[in-house]
């Protein structure tokens, strides 16, 4: 049975009462025995400066259902430490109780019966309501709305647009500062075009323009083009809110050329740049006298604990890239003091609220809150939700199309393979006549739940990229474990600078066993067919795939491949799932109710 709204309300009353809801996150070991509010969305004032944070929206503006990993490994220093927990770890490391709303919001646990209790989660007219509220209570001349990427891309009106319909979401949501990644996705000129549209402002040290293209971007009318230094665009901006000095640096994703196709950006160079980055807050901190230095980042969790590990002077990271969504900052020591580190999940279904009691040029205290944003509980802005009408209803009928039936929970997320993703691989392979398929990790993409039609805008939210094109070709068994060893080093490398922040590529039609502790060229062991036959290095095989980053493939877009296949079989089934036997990872908090 689901709640309607005012049952809704008076369940938090009872959590509330009942201590179910955590009290907020905060650096004083006193503040911890405060009671807890009864209201989930009561984020009591604190301070003088409130930083929200939002990341990873990936353009869902309706509310949806997303489930988080029940696999999350941490290899090495890594191990059983934020972010890589899941499930009932996850609820004892940070004091949540387990079958209440936020047990549900942050784990995998129980997902489809809590799904169909509690209702969506996210929704850009949702958020808008959450956000006015905070500022309303806080007043908006002390609180700063950042967005730490991956919000102009994920869904079909996003690609259809060209990111515009985000672009104006984001506006009417009032963003004021944020950076990116598959912003980047897009054609050079649309980027630039959708950054001049939007009303905040594009923050990235680590983008330049390389020096090839100088002259050229030198004589264009891109404003934030910056001659002397080689920005590309601006690499922090400095905002005074009630007498504090806010510093907000941008650090975009660093392998944006390398993850995505480079052939839509190729004036531009990336990198994590972390000098550059200690050289820059230095001189930030002696010629712009800030209270307080923040960085909104796309690096991933991992590759933003390194860097706060390592650079001195930044109060805060707000990460977003891996989608982990952290009920409570990482406090990391570096030779300046501490920098609190936070990631505030994905798909709108998290905001995060920083309070900060800023004093004598420097941060003294904090609290700390992630917010999920249940659908159910917060009525929707009518101007947010009038304008989500608008920009959807020219695709209207073609995202609600319904192909199939899910005949189980469908979701993506998860270090080695997810059921949505075995959806694709086994389209690929059946659509392609293929005995093996791949698929990119990718950590977007909604949830489905058992027995909802599986629609259009579902394969939509799994497949939009500006790079959908397939390919069916025949590689060698060397060049296949090439492949799977070669993502497997950007996933489980030990030292964070070398992760690109995705998951493993998803298999169709391929078993094999892994062992994330070994070294690279070695993880990955014993490839074999369904069939049991095993893969022979100097042997051929038929492999369909799509979302190369190289050169572009030749086939039609994977959302057709995949909604060709759904229709056909009408049920979704999950015959096998592919996912490796794992090795060396007994006892690893990041892993629970694993199926390999």
């Amino acid at each position: 049975m689901s709640f309607n709204r005012r049952q809704f309300i008076q369940l938090m009353g009872i959590a509330g009462a009942s201590g179910m809801l955590p009290a907020c996150n905060s650096g004083t070991p006193e503040s911890k025995s405060k009671t807890a509010p009864s209201d989930l969305y009561e984020v009591p004032q604190f301070g003088n400066l409130t930083l929200m944070h939002i990341t990873d929206c990936h353009a869902q503006l309706n509310p949806v259902y997303f489930r988080e990993p029940n696999v999350n490994l941490g290899i090495g220093n890594a191990r059983g430490k934020a972010p890589h927990l899941v499930g009932h770890k996850l609820l004892a490391h940070f004091g949540i109780k387990p079958g209440t709303i936020e047990a549900h919001a942050f784990t995998y646990l129980n997902f489809a019966e809590a799904a169909e209790k509690y209702g969506k989660v996210g929704g850009f007219a949702h958020l808008a309501t959450l956000v006015k509220r905070l500022r309303a209570e806080r007043s908006h001349n002390n609180t700063l709305l950042l967005d730490g990427g991956d919000t102009w891309q994920g869904s079909g009106t996003a690609l259809w647009t060209r990111g515009m319909d985000m672009v104006g979401a984001t506006n009417k949501l009032g963003v004021d500062i944020m950076t990116g990644h598959w912003e980047f996705t897009y054609m050079a000129e649309e980027v630039l075009k959708n950054v001049n549209a939007f009303n905040g402002e594009f923050v990235a040290q680590n983008v330049k323009v390389d020096d090839t293209a100088m002259f050229d971007y030198a004589h264009s009318d891109f404003a934030d083009y910056n001659e002397d230094s080689g920005h590309a665009f601006k690499p922090y901006t400095m905002r005074e809110m009630n007498g504090v000095r806010v510093a907000v640096i941008g650090q975009a994703f660093p392998y944006t050329p390398i993850a995505n196709p480079s052939r839509f950006i190729p004036d531009w160079t990336f990198g994590i740049r972390d000098r550059e980055m200690q050289e820059m807050v230095d001189n930030i901190r002696a010629n712009e006298k800030p209270d307080v230095v923040v960085v909104i980042s796309h690096n991933g969790m991992d590759v933003d604990l390194k860097m706060a590990s390592v650079v001195s002077g930044i109060d805060v990271i707000l990460g977003g890239h891996t989608h982990d969504g952290m009920p409570a900052p990482s406090i990391v020591k570096n030779p300046g003091g501490q920098t609190l580190v936070t990631n505030a999940g994905s798909n709108g279904k998290f905001l995060g609220v920083m309070d900060l009691d800023v004093r004598d040029g420097k941060v003294q205290d904090f609290r700390y809150r992630l917010l999920p944003v249940f659908s159910n509980l917060i009525e929707p802005d009518a101007q947010m939700q009038a304008y989500i009408d608008e920009v959807r209803a020219p695709y209207a009928d073609k995202l609600g199309e319904e192909l199939a039936e899910a005949s189980e929970l469908l979701y993506r997320r998860g270090n080695f393979n997810g059921t949505f993703d075995q959806i694709i691989c086994d389209a690929q392979r059946v659509v392609g006549d293929a005995q093996i398929s791949l698929s990119p990790g990718f950590r977007w993409g909604t949830t489905v739940l058992p027995g909802q039609k599986i629609t259009m805008e579902h394969v939509m939210d799994q497949t939009g990229t500006t790079y959908p094109e397939t390919y069916v070709q025949e590689m060698t068994g060397a060049n296949i474990k090439l492949i799977l060893e070669d993502v497997m080093d950007n996933l489980f490398n030990e030292d964070p600078y070398y992760q690109q922040g995705g998951d493993m590529v998803r298999v169709g039609g391929l078993d094999y066993v892994c062992d994330p502790t070994a070294t690279m060229g070695n993880r990955v062991l014993d490839m074999a067919l369904d069939d049991g036959t095993k893969i022979e290095a100097d042997k051929t095989y038929k492999v369909a795939g799509w979302a190369t980053v190289g050169s572009q493939s030749p086939g039609r877009p994977i959302w057709d491949v995949v909604a060709d296949y759904l229709r056909d079989v009408k049920e979704a089934k999950i015959e096998k799932l592919n996912t490796p036997v794992l090795k060396n990872v007994s006892g690893n908090p990041g892993l629970a109710d694993y199926n390999g």
